[in-house]
Parts: C-alpha cells; sequence; structure tokens
C-alpha cells in the first residue's frame, strides 16, 4: 500500500475514535453514570496524570524494545479490553480505576502514530505530514456529526458503544500492510539517558514550553465545552456540528499547512498560535453566546492545528530519527497529560463559579506561550542573520 494513503488511514480511524473521547467523555460519566462535574473533573485529571506517565516513560521504552507496528497492536487491543471495563463501573472509584487504566493505553496510540509519521518523513517515506494528519481531523469532525444525531435519538448510553466499536475498526486496519520500516525492530537503547539527551538539543526546551502552555490552554474547552454548549442554550442536535467546526478549521489549515506555511519559521507559527488561542478564549468568555463560540471555534486552526504543526516542524528538522519517540512521549506527557490535568482541575473549579470564567482562565497560558514564542522567534532570526554574515 502506498505509505502516504496507509498514515493517513491510520490517522483517520484513531481520530475516529478520538473524536468521541475527548469532546463527550466528562459529559458520558456526568450523564450516564451519574458523578457530578467535580467528580468527573477529578477522574479526568487523575487519568491524563496516568496518561503522562505511561507516554513519557512506558512509550518511549517499549518504543525502543519492538516495532512501531506491534506497539500499536498491543495498544490498540488494550485499550479494547479498557472500554469493556466501563460497562460495569458504577460509582466514583470503579470509574476512577478504570478510566486510569483507559489513559495507560488509549492515548499512547497518538504519539505512536506522530513518532511514526516522523520516522517516514525522515526516512523519505512520506512526503506529506500535513495531508495525512488532515485525515485524522476528517474521522474526528465526520464521527462527531453523526454521533451528535444518535445521542439526540438514543441518548448518552450510545457514546460508549461507538467508542467501542470504533476501536474495534481501529485494530483491524492495524493488521493490514504496514511500511517496512515501521515493522523493523529497533536497536536496544536507553530511553532515559535519551531524554535528558534531548535537552541538550538547541531550543528544544522553550520550545517544549510554549507548546505545553498552548495544549494546556484546551483543558477547559476539551473537558467542558460540551456542557457548557447546552448551558448557553445549544440545541442537542446541533452541539456536535458547533464542536466539529474546530475540526473543519483543523483541516483547512492541515491541506494547506505544507505548502501554505512552508516558508514560515517554527516560531513565528508558534507565536500566531498563541495569537489565536488568546483571542479565541476572550471571545467566549465576553460573549457566550453560541453564534460566537461557533465563530470561535474557527480559531482552533490557530490555537491547536498550528501548534501541533509547528512543533512536528521542529522535531523533523531538529530531533534525531532514535530521539523521535522520547521527543513524542515528552510532548504528550507534558503537552497533552499532566498540564491539562492541572488545567482541567483549574478550569473545574473556574466553571462551577462561573461557566465563563472557566475558558477566560486559560488566558494564564496563552500570554506567557505568546511572549516565549516571541522571543523565540527572535533568536531564530537572530542565528539566520548570524548565518548569513
Amino acid at each position: 500500500m502506498n505509505t502516504q494513503r496507509w498514515m493517513s488511514m491510520q490517522f483517520f480511524s484513531f481520530f475516529l475514535t478520538w473524536g468521541i473521547f475527548l469532546p463527550y467523555w466528562s459529559g458520558w460519566m456526568i450523564y450516564t453514570k451519574g458523578i457530578s462535574v467535580s467528580e468527573a473533573s477529578l477522574i479526568m485529571s487523575l487519568g491524563l496524570v496516568a496518561r503522562g506517565l505511561s507516554t513519557l516513560f512506558a512509550f518511549p521504552y517499549f518504543s525502543g524494545k519492538i516495532s512501531s507496528k506491534m506497539l500499536l497492536h498491543v495498544t490498540g487491543i488494550s485499550t479494547i479490553i479498557a472500554i469493556l471495563c466501563y460497562i460495569p463501573a458504577s460509582d466514583f472509584t470503579s470509574l476512577l480505576i478504570v478510566t486510569i487504566g483507559i489513559h495507560i493505553f488509549y492515548p499512547t496510540l497518538m504519539p505512536a502514530l506522530d513518532s511514526a509519521a516522523g520516522v517516514l518523513m525522515q526516512n523519505k517515506e512520506l512526503q506529506h505530514y500535513g495531508r495525512a494528519r488532515q485525515w485524522g481531523s476528517i474521522g474526528f469532525v465526520s464521527v462527531g456529526m453523526v454521533l451528535t444525531i444518535f445521542t439526540d435519538r438514543f441518548g448518552d448510553d450510545i457514546i460508549l458503544w461507538a467508542l467501542l466499536l470504533g476501536m474495534i475498526g481501529f485494530v483491524g486496519l492495524g493488521f493490514m500492510q504496514t511500511p517496512t520500516v515501521l515493522a523493523e525492530k529497533p536497536q536496544a537503547s536507553s530511553s532515559r539517558s535519551g531524554m535528558l539527551q534531548l535537552f541538550r538539543i538547541k531550543h528544544f526546551s522553550i520550545v517544549l514550553i510554549i507548546v505545553i502552555l498552548l495544549q494546556a490552554a484546551h483543558a477547559t474547552y476539551y473537558n467542558y465545552g460540551y456542557i457548557f454548549l447546552q448551558d448557553i442554550g445549544a440545541p442537542v442536535y446541533l452541539i456536535g456540528v458547533i464542536i466539529n467546526i474546530a475540526v473543519l478549521a483543523e483541516i483547512l489549515f492541515f491541506a494547506i499547512a505544507d505548502k501554505g506555511f512552508q516558508k514560515y519559521s517554527v516560531g513565528s507559527l508558534l507565536t500566531l498560535a498563541a495569537f489565536g488561542s488568546t483571542i479565541r478564549w476572550i471571545l467566549v468568555f465576553a460573549f457566550p453566546n453560541v453564534i460566537v463560540f461557533s465563530i470561535a471555534q474557527l480559531l482552533h486552526a490557530l490555537s491547536f492545528a498550528m501548534g501541533h504543526y509547528a512543533f512536528m516542524k521542529y522535531l523533523i528538522k531538529h530531533i534525531p530519527n532514535a530521539q523521535i519517540p522520547n521527543a513524542q512521549g515528552m510532548y504528550s506527557a507534558l503537552a497533552l497529560s499532566w498540564s491539562t490535568a492541572v488545567f482541567t482541575i483549574f478550569g473545574g473549579y473556574l466553571y462551577e463559579v462561573e461557566p465563563r470564567f472557566a475558558f477566560i482562565g486559560m488566558i494564564v497560558c496563552t500570554i506567557p506561550a505568546m511572549v516565549l514564542a516571541f522571543v523565540y522567534r527572535g533568536l531564530e532570526r537572530k542565528k539566520e542573520h548570524v548565518s548569513i554574515n
């Protein structure tokens, strides 16, 4: 199979399930299991802590022991088992245990797929990361629109069965022919020393801090966007459409990113991402209505997609092939897990005081990110100036 097509299919099938889990899971636990917003917030936050531990330590370790193909198989099957464990779970303790379990395996698929894409890019087998990744966004948005119709008709119970069916499909597709380089067992290496070596790469630390702040700023939206839309009077059947406006903007960005932003530096992309994120949360806070929320969703192309693309651009250009799993594990743990966990609790507290406060509170991440990105952009230009002279 064509490598570009294979990577696109992997992204599509995974993000088809992620489009169920990310925006709907807190709401599913609240509405079907009868727990409070604060309890769901704590459960998801502790799950993110487990996710961070898994992606920071277990993922790089096993990436150095088994092939990418085998890693995707093992984590996918383990995720299916974890989802099944939700069926008998009925109270806070059991939901917490199962959620920690699913966060150990399921989110690991994300850095595993991005690592695979990075390796394929460096080996010249994948030509366009943005085009492949856009299919992940297409999967995310398509399932959200369809799922909303079913939840309106059959209730929130359908969310679990949709996630289970999606994961079975992802695992099934994983048994198709895989690019040879991903089926090869990697050479043994020390993950811990490898991670420490990352900080010796020029500007890795500042780029990592910026993307940590950028991703943390999405905590409120990811965990409370679904119920916030209900609070401001959005029709249930339209909530999925509104949520997925963000992903449509993301799809458009990834479709044009490889050509449209090829000449932009990483620092410029990160600066634009932080600026867009700041404007996004200010709009939601200042105008708590469905129309403005929907318009603000377009800024997801900057706040998330551009920030993620900038990190991948930095990784492909500056991170050695053998270090990619370590860099992805660190990004997933610190940016997509632990920072989000902290700000999920922070956002949950603000949400119970006043729902709008949970969104404006996210600028405590975006403004520092914008300042740091501007500084890094200056360092890039200084380096270019020295190189020219």
